[in-house]
């Protein structure tokens, strides 16, 4: 997972709690809004969320509008797969 770029797409609340390091968080509900700025992003995209749903909606939106990236799922897993 090194080099890439962690988007979490949980609410900000939710990821003040706890995150990646290092990661972006920009809410599902934004992502319309915000678009311009994740197709500035030159890394790979992995994108996650409490349980991987979320992500998961975000993956198919992100996909269709032409920005490669990747579901990780929980952000528990891909905070895991950073460090190990």
């Amino acid at each position: 997972m090194a080099n890439k770029t962690i988007i979490d797409v949980r609410t900000p609340q939710e990821f003040m709690g706890g995150n990646v390091a290092g990661s972006i968080n920009i809410p599902l509900t934004e992502l319309p809004d915000r678009i311009s700025e994740i197709k500035e992003i030159k890394q790979p995209i992995v994108l996650c969320c409490a349980s991987g749903t979320r992500s998961r909606q975000a993956a198919i939106y992100l996909l269709g509008n032409g920005i490669e990236c990747e579901n990780g799922g929980s952000w528990l897993d891909v905070n895991y797969m950073m460090n190990n």
